[in-house]
């Protein structure tokens, strides 16, 4: 957990959220008044954002006390109870939103990457993300990929080279694009893994002949062709295939023999869990 980040994520979402008071909660409620809230899940899932919840609560008032039933990973159903917070009720309110904002999107990742990764039981492939996230939120989509069971893929943009088809274009060609690669991280003194993306089997072959790499990305393949092309590699780098891959198709994908299945669609287009933040009365 990366508290600096989460730290600065809170304050701003706060900032942007209450500006200069709830005037709701300060014109209805009378001071001083405390009470209990339950989050409650109304929807069938995997629960996440717990962890971020509790760091919420503490950020708006450290005098709220928090007790967890459910942590992240959790199975849930329509009915569960995932904690009680208790203490000052403006602040309870306060927190409320950004606390479901965040825990409805990061439970709707949590699990529509459990239900690809149990689609893939039984085979090698792994479940990764991608780089489809949103804008300041990328973090905490990306550990809902790993509470879900899948496998973060690079950060950012500084956290591994991935060559994709327009850096191929724009360098003049895969042998091209490899050899300034390589002659970059010598020059700069860098370690990174590399991994290129390919759009057909004649770019393949051009990769299996310059080498280089660490990893290939098949685009948008055919099943008949992704299945040459991993017999083609070999084992020699690791495999992906991405582009148009859906909860129907993964399997097949997963069955032509690739290492790995990256999915924008697990952060980019989720639908959120239903959660709800209740008074106890």
């Amino acid at each position: 957990m990366d508290k600096q980040l989460i730290h600065h994520f809170i304050t701003g979402a706060l900032a942007e959220d209450v500006g200069d008071g709830d005037h709701t909660s300060l014109a209805t409620i009378p001071g001083n008044t405390t009470g209990k809230a339950k989050l409650l899940v109304k929807d069938n899932g995997i629960l996440a954002g717990v962890e971020l919840a509790l760091q919420i609560f503490k950020e708006v008032d450290s005098n709220l006390a928090v007790d967890v039933f459910l942590r992240d990973g959790a199975t849930v159903q329509p009915g569960d109870i995932a904690f009680e917070v208790q203490g000052d009720v403006k602040s309870i309110l306060t927190a409320e939103r950004l606390v479901l904002n965040c825990m409805q999107r990061m439970s709707g990742i949590a699990t529509r990457t459990h239900q690809m990764v149990e689609l893939l039981k039984g085979t090698k492939a792994k479940v990764l993300d991608t780089r489809k996230t949103t804008p300041g939120f990328r973090y905490f989509e990306k550990w809902a990929v790993k509470i879900g069971g899948g496998v973060n893929y690079r950060f950012g943009l500084y956290d591994m080279i991935l060559i994709k088809d327009n850096h191929v274009d724009y360098s003049g060609g895969i042998r091209q694009a490899i050899e300034n690669t390589k002659r970059y991280l010598a020059k700069n003194q860098k370690e990174l893994a590399i991994t290129i993306e390919v759009r057909n089997l004649d770019e393949l072959e051009q990769v299996m002949q310059v080498g280089g790499v660490d990893q290939i990305l098949l685009d948008n393949f055919g099943f008949d062709d992704l299945r040459k092309a991993v017999k083609r590699i070999g084992g020699r780098f690791l495999t992906e295939a991405s582009g148009g891959i859906t909860v129907d198709n993964i399997r097949q994908f997963a069955e032509c023999g690739v290492d790995y299945i990256s999915v924008g669609g697990l952060t980019h287009s989720v639908r959120s869990l239903d959660l709800s933040l209740k008074a106890v009365k």
